[in-house]
């Protein structure tokens, strides 16, 4: 089974507040198996537009990266966010197929 992906891009308008979907989305992050490869960090805009934050999330499949998207524990946790940072988030499936060279 392929592995799943968040790639994140996030403005927080009230840090203080954000803090508390931090806190919220440790449990079902924990629970589908959620491990971050990329939260902020140095970036630099090559093309396109941004955001102030960068996360890419992998979870073990796809399937669970939806699941935990769909989970009423995660759900709780992103109304903790609403009001306090706007997002563009996608769940994709990762690629295991052939590579450049």
């Amino acid at each position: 089974m392929m592995k799943g992906y968040w790639i994140g891009r996030v403005d927080v308008s009230n840090p203080d507040a954000y803090q508390n979907y931090v806190k919220a989305n440790a449990v079902p992050f924990a629970k589908y198996g959620a491990r971050f490869l990329v939260r902020g960090g140095a970036y630099r805009i090559a093309e396109g537009d941004a955001r102030a934050r960068n996360v890419v999330i992998e979870f073990p499949t796809y399937e669970a990266a939806l699941a935990c998207w769909d989970s009423p524990e995660y759900q709780a946790a992103k109304a903790e966010r609403d009001g306090h940072a706007v997002a563009d988030i996608i769940i994709i499936e990762g690629y295991e197929g052939p590579q450049p060279g």
